[in-house]
Protein backbone atom coordinates (compact mmCIF):
# COMPACT_ATOMS: atom_id res chain seq x y z
CA UNK A 1 0.00 0.00 0.00
CA UNK A 2 1.19 3.44 -0.90
CA UNK A 3 -0.02 6.80 0.42
CA UNK A 4 0.69 10.07 -1.35
CA UNK A 5 -0.23 13.52 -0.07
CA UNK A 6 0.63 16.97 -1.29
CA UNK A 7 0.25 20.47 0.06
CA UNK A 8 0.53 23.69 -1.87
CA UNK A 9 1.40 25.76 1.20
CA UNK A 10 2.04 24.64 4.77
CA UNK A 11 2.52 27.10 7.60
CA UNK A 12 2.89 25.68 11.10
CA UNK A 13 3.48 27.57 14.32
CA UNK A 14 3.69 25.91 17.70
CA UNK A 15 1.12 28.31 19.22
CA UNK A 16 -1.44 27.97 16.43
CA UNK A 17 -3.57 25.13 15.13
CA UNK A 18 -4.91 24.53 11.66
CA UNK A 19 -8.11 26.47 11.00
CA UNK A 20 -7.33 29.47 13.22
CA UNK A 21 -9.06 32.61 11.79
CA UNK A 22 -6.56 34.85 10.06
CA UNK A 23 -7.52 37.90 12.10
CA UNK A 24 -6.32 36.08 15.23
CA UNK A 25 -2.73 35.98 13.96
CA UNK A 26 -2.37 39.36 12.27
CA UNK A 27 0.64 40.25 14.42
CA UNK A 28 2.45 37.05 13.40
CA UNK A 29 1.64 37.67 9.74
CA UNK A 30 3.32 41.07 9.98
CA UNK A 31 6.24 39.82 12.09
CA UNK A 32 7.18 36.89 9.84
CA UNK A 33 6.10 38.34 6.48
CA UNK A 34 3.61 35.52 5.88
CA UNK A 35 1.84 35.49 2.51
CA UNK A 36 -1.93 35.01 2.90
CA UNK A 37 -4.07 33.50 0.15
CA UNK A 38 -7.85 33.16 -0.01
CA UNK A 39 -9.33 29.78 -0.91
CA UNK A 40 -9.25 29.16 -4.67
CA UNK A 41 -11.31 26.03 -5.29
CA UNK A 42 -10.99 26.20 -9.08
CA UNK A 43 -7.20 26.15 -8.87
CA UNK A 44 -7.15 23.46 -6.16
CA UNK A 45 -9.45 21.16 -8.14
CA UNK A 46 -7.43 21.48 -11.32
CA UNK A 47 -4.08 20.90 -9.60
CA UNK A 48 -5.55 17.88 -7.81
CA UNK A 49 -6.71 16.45 -11.13
CA UNK A 50 -3.19 16.89 -12.56
CA UNK A 51 -1.57 15.15 -9.58
CA UNK A 52 -4.00 12.22 -9.71
CA UNK A 53 -3.55 11.85 -13.47
CA UNK A 54 0.21 11.63 -12.95
CA UNK A 55 -0.20 9.01 -10.22
CA UNK A 56 -2.50 6.96 -12.46
CA UNK A 57 0.25 6.87 -15.07
CA UNK A 58 2.66 5.38 -12.51
CA UNK A 59 0.56 2.65 -10.85
CA UNK A 60 -2.09 0.19 -12.07
CA UNK A 61 -4.53 1.02 -9.26
CA UNK A 62 -5.12 4.43 -7.68
CA UNK A 63 -7.74 5.17 -5.03
CA UNK A 64 -8.26 8.92 -4.70
CA UNK A 65 -8.92 9.41 -0.99
CA UNK A 66 -9.35 13.21 -0.98
CA UNK A 67 -8.41 16.28 -2.98
CA UNK A 68 -4.81 16.02 -1.73
CA UNK A 69 -4.28 12.33 -1.01
CA UNK A 70 -4.39 9.01 -2.82
CA UNK A 71 -3.59 5.34 -2.18
CA UNK A 72 -1.68 3.31 -4.79
CA UNK A 73 -1.53 -0.48 -5.04
CA UNK A 74 2.13 -1.51 -5.49
CA UNK A 75 1.67 -5.29 -5.54
CA UNK A 76 4.72 -6.83 -7.23
CA UNK A 77 6.53 -3.54 -7.85
CA UNK A 78 9.39 -4.58 -5.56
CA UNK A 79 10.35 -7.31 -8.04
CA UNK A 80 11.52 -4.56 -10.38
CA UNK A 81 12.60 -1.73 -8.12
CA UNK A 82 12.81 -1.12 -4.36
CA UNK A 83 9.81 0.52 -2.72
CA UNK A 84 11.83 3.53 -1.58
CA UNK A 85 13.34 4.05 -5.03
CA UNK A 86 9.88 3.89 -6.58
CA UNK A 87 8.59 6.37 -3.99
CA UNK A 88 11.32 8.84 -4.91
CA UNK A 89 10.49 8.37 -8.59
CA UNK A 90 6.85 9.22 -7.86
CA UNK A 91 7.88 12.27 -5.87
CA UNK A 92 10.17 13.60 -8.62
CA UNK A 93 7.69 12.83 -11.43
CA UNK A 94 4.83 14.67 -9.75
CA UNK A 95 7.08 17.63 -9.08
CA UNK A 96 8.32 17.66 -12.67
CA UNK A 97 4.82 17.36 -14.19
CA UNK A 98 2.82 19.53 -11.80
CA UNK A 99 5.32 21.54 -9.76
CA UNK A 100 3.94 20.42 -6.40
CA UNK A 101 5.97 18.72 -3.64
CA UNK A 102 4.50 15.46 -2.33
CA UNK A 103 5.15 13.17 0.61
CA UNK A 104 5.15 9.41 0.16
CA UNK A 105 4.47 6.68 2.71
CA UNK A 106 4.78 2.97 1.84
CA UNK A 107 3.47 0.10 4.00
CA UNK A 108 1.47 -3.17 3.88
CA UNK A 109 -1.82 -1.55 5.00
CA UNK A 110 -3.54 1.79 4.53
CA UNK A 111 -3.30 2.71 8.21
CA UNK A 112 0.44 2.02 8.27
CA UNK A 113 0.86 3.87 4.97
CA UNK A 114 -0.79 6.91 6.58
CA UNK A 115 1.68 6.65 9.47
CA UNK A 116 4.55 6.39 7.02
CA UNK A 117 3.26 9.48 5.27
CA UNK A 118 3.04 11.26 8.63
CA UNK A 119 6.72 10.46 9.23
CA UNK A 120 7.64 11.60 5.72
CA UNK A 121 6.14 15.02 6.46
CA UNK A 122 7.39 15.32 10.03
CA UNK A 123 11.02 14.28 9.62
CA UNK A 124 12.96 16.25 6.93
CA UNK A 125 15.80 13.70 6.98
CA UNK A 126 13.51 11.22 5.19
CA UNK A 127 13.44 13.41 2.09
CA UNK A 128 9.66 13.07 1.98
CA UNK A 129 9.66 9.30 1.39
CA UNK A 130 9.30 6.59 4.09
CA UNK A 131 9.28 2.84 3.40
CA UNK A 132 7.53 1.18 6.35
CA UNK A 133 7.37 -2.38 5.02
CA UNK A 134 9.87 -3.63 7.65
CA UNK A 135 7.99 -4.78 10.83
CA UNK A 136 10.85 -3.65 13.08
CA UNK A 137 10.75 -0.17 11.60
CA UNK A 138 6.95 -0.13 11.93
CA UNK A 139 7.11 -0.72 15.68
CA UNK A 140 9.92 1.79 16.13
CA UNK A 141 7.85 4.50 14.45
CA UNK A 142 4.59 3.56 16.20
CA UNK A 143 6.33 3.92 19.57
CA UNK A 144 7.02 7.59 18.70
CA UNK A 145 3.64 8.50 17.19
CA UNK A 146 0.85 9.76 19.50
CA UNK A 147 -2.32 7.70 19.26
CA UNK A 148 -4.32 10.71 18.03
CA UNK A 149 -2.21 10.69 14.84
CA UNK A 150 -3.49 7.23 13.87
CA UNK A 151 -5.87 7.30 10.91
CA UNK A 152 -9.46 7.19 12.19
CA UNK A 153 -8.65 8.03 15.82
CA UNK A 154 -10.19 11.43 16.50
CA UNK A 155 -9.87 13.78 19.43
CA UNK A 156 -12.67 12.28 21.52
CA UNK A 157 -11.59 8.72 20.88
CA UNK A 158 -7.95 9.48 21.68
CA UNK A 159 -9.01 11.01 25.02
CA UNK A 160 -10.75 7.75 25.97
CA UNK A 161 -7.73 5.72 24.87
CA UNK A 162 -5.33 7.92 26.82
CA UNK A 163 -7.50 7.47 29.92
CA UNK A 164 -6.81 3.72 29.55
CA UNK A 165 -3.08 4.35 29.26
CA UNK A 166 -2.98 3.95 25.47
CA UNK A 167 -1.03 7.02 24.39
CA UNK A 168 1.00 5.78 21.40
CA UNK A 169 0.17 3.99 18.16
CA UNK A 170 2.26 1.02 19.33
CA UNK A 171 0.24 0.66 22.53
CA UNK A 172 -2.94 0.65 20.43
CA UNK A 173 -1.48 -2.03 18.15
CA UNK A 174 -0.60 -4.18 21.17
CA UNK A 175 -3.99 -3.85 22.89
CA UNK A 176 -6.08 -7.01 23.00
CA UNK A 177 -8.49 -6.97 20.04
CA UNK A 178 -11.44 -8.24 22.05
CA UNK A 179 -10.99 -5.35 24.49
CA UNK A 180 -11.05 -2.80 21.69
CA UNK A 181 -14.17 -4.36 20.17
CA UNK A 182 -15.97 -4.51 23.53
CA UNK A 183 -15.08 -1.05 24.84
CA UNK A 184 -15.04 0.82 21.51
CA UNK A 185 -16.08 -0.72 18.19
CA UNK A 186 -15.18 -3.18 15.48
CA UNK A 187 -13.77 -0.21 13.54
CA UNK A 188 -11.07 0.45 16.13
CA UNK A 189 -10.37 -3.29 16.29
CA UNK A 190 -9.70 -3.24 12.54
CA UNK A 191 -7.47 -0.20 12.97
CA UNK A 192 -5.34 -2.15 15.44
CA UNK A 193 -5.19 -5.08 13.03
CA UNK A 194 -4.02 -2.76 10.26
CA UNK A 195 -1.32 -1.39 12.58
CA UNK A 196 -0.14 -5.01 12.90
CA UNK A 197 0.11 -5.37 9.12
CA UNK A 198 -3.23 -7.12 8.48
CA UNK A 199 -5.18 -5.32 5.68
CA UNK A 200 -8.80 -4.74 6.70
CA UNK A 201 -9.83 -1.98 4.28
CA UNK A 202 -11.01 -3.45 0.99
CA UNK A 203 -9.61 -2.04 -2.24
CA UNK A 204 -12.25 -0.33 -4.37
CA UNK A 205 -11.56 -0.63 -8.10
CA UNK A 206 -14.60 1.56 -8.73
CA UNK A 207 -15.29 4.32 -6.16
CA UNK A 208 -18.66 3.81 -4.45
CA UNK A 209 -21.33 6.35 -5.40
CA UNK A 210 -21.76 9.35 -3.15
CA UNK A 211 -24.32 9.00 -0.38
CA UNK A 212 -24.92 12.74 0.00
CA UNK A 213 -23.89 16.03 -1.56
CA UNK A 214 -23.41 19.21 0.45
CA UNK A 215 -22.98 22.76 -0.81
CA UNK A 216 -22.54 25.49 1.81
CA UNK A 217 -20.50 28.62 2.35
CA UNK A 218 -19.94 31.26 5.00
CA UNK A 219 -21.09 34.63 3.71
CA UNK A 220 -18.64 37.43 3.00
CA UNK A 221 -20.89 39.72 5.04
CA UNK A 222 -23.87 38.96 7.33
CA UNK A 223 -27.25 38.72 5.61
CA UNK A 224 -30.41 40.05 7.25
CA UNK A 225 -33.03 40.04 4.47
CA UNK A 226 -34.96 36.96 3.38
CA UNK A 227 -34.43 37.87 -0.28
CA UNK A 228 -30.65 37.74 0.15
CA UNK A 229 -30.88 34.36 1.88
CA UNK A 230 -33.10 33.10 -0.92
CA UNK A 231 -30.47 34.06 -3.49
CA UNK A 232 -27.76 32.25 -1.53
CA UNK A 233 -29.80 29.08 -0.94
CA UNK A 234 -30.91 29.01 -4.59
CA UNK A 235 -27.26 29.23 -5.66
CA UNK A 236 -26.19 26.44 -3.27
CA UNK A 237 -29.09 24.25 -4.43
CA UNK A 238 -28.10 24.80 -8.06
CA UNK A 239 -24.45 23.94 -7.40
CA UNK A 240 -25.45 20.79 -5.50
CA UNK A 241 -27.68 19.75 -8.41
CA UNK A 242 -24.78 20.23 -10.86
CA UNK A 243 -22.64 17.87 -8.75
CA UNK A 244 -25.57 15.45 -8.61
CA UNK A 245 -25.85 15.33 -12.39
CA UNK A 246 -22.09 14.97 -12.78
CA UNK A 247 -22.40 11.66 -10.90
CA UNK A 248 -25.52 10.58 -12.85
CA UNK A 249 -27.49 10.50 -9.60
CA UNK A 250 -30.89 11.66 -8.39
CA UNK A 251 -31.77 13.04 -4.95
CA UNK A 252 -34.67 11.65 -2.95
CA UNK A 253 -34.34 14.03 0.02
CA UNK A 254 -33.31 17.64 0.51
CA UNK A 255 -32.08 19.47 3.63
CA UNK A 256 -31.49 23.22 4.15
CA UNK A 257 -29.86 24.95 7.12
CA UNK A 258 -29.17 28.54 8.14
CA UNK A 259 -27.28 29.91 11.12
CA UNK A 260 -25.75 33.00 12.65
CA UNK A 261 -22.09 33.35 13.62
CA UNK A 262 -21.38 31.18 16.72
CA UNK A 263 -18.00 32.90 17.14
CA UNK A 264 -19.72 36.20 17.89
CA UNK A 265 -21.45 35.43 21.20
CA UNK A 266 -22.39 39.08 21.76
CA UNK A 267 -24.82 38.91 18.81
CA UNK A 268 -28.22 37.16 18.97
CA UNK A 269 -27.89 33.51 17.94
CA UNK A 270 -30.24 31.50 15.73
CA UNK A 271 -29.87 28.20 13.91
CA UNK A 272 -32.43 26.07 12.10
CA UNK A 273 -32.58 23.22 9.61
CA UNK A 274 -35.39 21.42 7.80
CA UNK A 275 -35.70 18.60 5.30
CA UNK A 276 -38.23 17.18 2.85
CA UNK A 277 -38.53 13.92 0.94
CA UNK A 278 -39.18 14.38 -2.76
CA UNK A 279 -42.19 12.60 -4.24
CA UNK A 280 -39.93 11.48 -7.08
CA UNK A 281 -36.09 11.57 -6.98
CA UNK A 282 -34.84 14.43 -9.13
CA UNK A 283 -31.67 16.06 -10.49
CA UNK A 284 -33.56 19.04 -11.97
CA UNK A 285 -32.38 22.46 -10.71
CA UNK A 286 -35.92 23.80 -10.94
CA UNK A 287 -37.30 21.16 -8.60
CA UNK A 288 -34.40 21.26 -6.15
CA UNK A 289 -34.27 25.07 -5.95
CA UNK A 290 -38.03 25.35 -5.42
CA UNK A 291 -38.01 22.75 -2.65
CA UNK A 292 -35.03 24.44 -0.99
CA UNK A 293 -36.82 27.81 -0.96
CA UNK A 294 -39.97 26.16 0.41
CA UNK A 295 -37.89 24.90 3.34
CA UNK A 296 -36.06 28.19 3.87
CA UNK A 297 -39.02 30.58 4.11
CA UNK A 298 -40.68 29.11 7.24
CA UNK A 299 -37.28 28.94 8.99
CA UNK A 300 -36.40 32.58 8.44
CA UNK A 301 -36.68 34.99 11.37
CA UNK A 302 -36.10 38.74 11.24
CA UNK A 303 -33.55 40.47 13.46
CA UNK A 304 -30.61 38.10 12.98
CA UNK A 305 -27.30 38.41 11.16
CA UNK A 306 -27.07 35.18 9.17
CA UNK A 307 -23.48 34.03 8.60
CA UNK A 308 -23.89 30.72 6.80
CA UNK A 309 -26.38 28.58 4.90
CA UNK A 310 -26.22 25.29 3.09
CA UNK A 311 -28.08 22.68 1.06
CA UNK A 312 -27.62 18.92 1.38
CA UNK A 313 -28.97 16.33 -1.06
CA UNK A 314 -29.55 12.87 0.44
CA UNK A 315 -30.94 9.44 -0.47
CA UNK A 316 -29.04 9.51 -3.75
CA UNK A 317 -29.96 6.89 -6.35
CA UNK A 318 -28.96 6.11 -9.92
CA UNK A 319 -31.42 6.42 -12.80
CA UNK A 320 -32.44 2.77 -12.50
CA UNK A 321 -33.65 3.48 -8.96
CA UNK A 322 -35.98 6.33 -9.95
CA UNK A 323 -39.66 5.40 -9.80
CA UNK A 324 -42.30 7.35 -11.69
CA UNK A 325 -44.93 9.22 -9.70
CA UNK A 326 -47.86 6.84 -9.26
CA UNK A 327 -50.40 9.66 -9.17
CA UNK A 328 -49.09 11.62 -12.16
CA UNK A 329 -51.03 9.61 -14.71
CA UNK A 330 -54.09 9.44 -12.48
CA UNK A 331 -54.15 13.25 -12.30
CA UNK A 332 -54.05 13.48 -16.09
CA UNK A 333 -50.53 14.95 -16.19
CA UNK A 334 -48.38 14.19 -19.22
CA UNK A 335 -45.21 12.17 -18.52
CA UNK A 336 -41.89 14.00 -18.60
CA UNK A 337 -40.39 11.69 -21.25
CA UNK A 338 -36.85 12.85 -20.49
CA UNK A 339 -37.45 16.57 -21.09
CA UNK A 340 -36.03 17.48 -17.66
CA UNK A 341 -32.78 15.57 -18.29
CA UNK A 342 -32.37 17.10 -21.74
CA UNK A 343 -32.91 20.64 -20.42
CA UNK A 344 -30.38 20.15 -17.62
CA UNK A 345 -27.89 18.66 -20.10
CA UNK A 346 -28.19 21.76 -22.29
CA UNK A 347 -27.66 24.06 -19.27
CA UNK A 348 -24.58 22.11 -18.19
CA UNK A 349 -23.13 22.15 -21.71
CA UNK A 350 -23.58 25.92 -22.00
CA UNK A 351 -22.06 26.56 -18.57
CA UNK A 352 -19.00 24.45 -19.40
CA UNK A 353 -18.24 26.52 -22.49
CA UNK A 354 -19.72 29.99 -22.08
CA UNK A 355 -18.27 32.95 -20.20
CA UNK A 356 -21.79 34.18 -19.39
CA UNK A 357 -23.37 31.14 -17.67
CA UNK A 358 -27.03 30.19 -17.55
CA UNK A 359 -28.42 30.21 -14.03
CA UNK A 360 -31.72 30.07 -12.17
CA UNK A 361 -33.41 33.46 -11.98
CA UNK A 362 -33.68 33.28 -8.18
CA UNK A 363 -29.90 33.15 -7.87
CA UNK A 364 -29.70 36.76 -9.16
CA UNK A 365 -25.97 36.98 -8.48
CA UNK A 366 -23.42 36.26 -5.74
CA UNK A 367 -22.70 39.88 -4.80
CA UNK A 368 -24.57 39.83 -1.48
CA UNK A 369 -23.51 36.40 -0.22
CA UNK A 370 -20.12 35.78 -1.86
CA UNK A 371 -17.23 34.86 0.44
CA UNK A 372 -14.62 37.49 1.20
CA UNK A 373 -11.61 36.55 -0.88
CA UNK A 374 -9.50 39.67 -0.92
CA UNK A 375 -6.30 37.62 -1.21
CA UNK A 376 -7.49 35.39 -4.05
CA UNK A 377 -4.66 34.02 -6.18
CA UNK A 378 -5.08 33.77 -9.97
CA UNK A 379 -6.46 30.57 -11.50
CA UNK A 380 -3.30 30.10 -13.56
CA UNK A 381 -4.25 26.73 -15.01
CA UNK A 382 -7.94 27.19 -15.89
CA UNK A 383 -8.45 30.83 -16.94
CA UNK A 384 -6.76 32.38 -19.97
CA UNK A 385 -6.95 35.88 -18.48
CA UNK A 386 -4.95 34.72 -15.42
CA UNK A 387 -1.97 33.38 -17.34
CA UNK A 388 1.28 35.13 -16.32
CA UNK A 389 2.41 37.67 -18.87
CA UNK A 390 6.05 37.92 -19.98
CA UNK A 391 6.96 41.49 -20.97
Amino acid sequence: MFSVTYKVVTCNHRTNKMGVPVHHIKSEIRRYGINVFSSNYTLYGDMSRRVMTTLESLAPKVDVYSIDEAFLDLTGIDRVVSFEEFGREVKSTVYQNVGLPVCVGIAPTRTLAKLANFAAKKYPATGGVVDLTDPVRQRRLMARVPVEEVWGVGRKLSARLQAMGIVTALQLADTHLATLRKQFSVVLERTAQELNGMPCVAWEDVPPPKKQIMCSRSFGQPLQKLSDLEEAVAHFATRAAVKLRAGDQYAGELMVFIRTNPFNPSAPQYSRSASVKLIQPSQDCRVIVQQALNLLRPMYREGFDYAKAGVMLCELVEEAGVQEDLFQAAAGQAPDNGRSERLMAVMDAINRKAKAPVYMAREAGPAAYAMRRGHLSPAYTTRWDDLPKVL
